[in-house]
């Protein structure tokens, strides 16, 4: 048991000493809207990187465990798996099959890109530590014809500060009345001059709630407390907007 224990600490320290690593395939944007109506939507990728990469995509519904044979999303992607050259790009084609899904409201499915970096130069026989990156990217499926605009869904937002889950402190609870789902990199609440905010980002599906956990909001604030968030529109930019309960 001790052998293993320092064992472990020398592996952590060793991998607290090396340098720091990132992903070197960069998708275009941080999210992807599928007009209903579109024969396929492309993604650019590109490796920003000096060495290939062995890059794979597949889409999900939600789950991140399902592996790409097992894809359940409505969608052909191609190519599904590439190699990809240093400072070149590679554009994937996204195709609707029709499936019947709800045309009252958007839906959302995951775009995921796996990539795989190569053995490096002389590593035959010797002991290194190879990093596979996956980046998860929301794919909306936007139906012909819905209603309003998808900018104008966070103005209609309705807000309310409700008991946190098992009475602990308190939520703030999104309302969302529109048939678009918005996406949030922060919301909160400001009493007294003090913000309590939730950061770590965030969705309300479209006619749904969804609910922020407030951390140091001890007493329920009144009615006409300034609500203060960031929403995220279709080209993934946060916009500052403010509400009121």
């Amino acid at each position: 048991m001790k052998r293993l224990l320092q064992w472990a600490a020398g592996f952590l320290l060793s991998a607290m000493l090396l340098p720091m690593v990132r992903a070197d395939v960069v998708v275009s944007g941080t999210r992807v809207i599928y007009p209903g109506k579109a024969r396929e939507v492309t993604v650019q990728l590109t490796n920003n990187g000096s060495t290939p990469s062995l890059v794979q995509a597949w889409l999900d519904a939600g789950n991140p465990k399902v592996s790409p044979e097992h894809s359940d999303a409505p969608f052909v992607l191609t190519p599904p798996i590439f190699r990809l050259d240093p400072h070149k790009g590679q554009t994937l084609r996204l195709m609707y099959t029709g499936r019947p899904l709800p045309q009252d409201r958007e839906s959302v499915f995951w775009l995921n890109v796996l990539e795989v970096p190569p053995m490096p130069q002389n590593g035959a026989g010797k002991n290194y530590l190879q990093l596979a990156f996956r980046s998860r990217l929301k794919v909306f499926f936007r139906p012909p014809g819905l209603p309003g605009r998808a900018d104008e869904a966070p103005l209609k937002l309705r807000w309310r500060v409700v008991p946190g889950k098992g009475g602990h402190g308190f939520d703030l609870a999104c309302e969302n009345p529109s048939p678009y789902y918005v996406s949030f990199s922060r919301v909160g609440v400001v009493v007294d001059g003090n913000a309590y905010t939730f950061d770590k980002g965030g969705m309300v599906n479209p006619r749904a709630t969804a609910t922020f956990p407030l951390s140091g909001l001890t007493s329920p604030p009144p009615p006409g407390t300034e609500v203060d968030f960031t929403s995220i529109n279709d080209y993934g930019a946060g916009v500052p907007r403010k509400s009121t309960l």
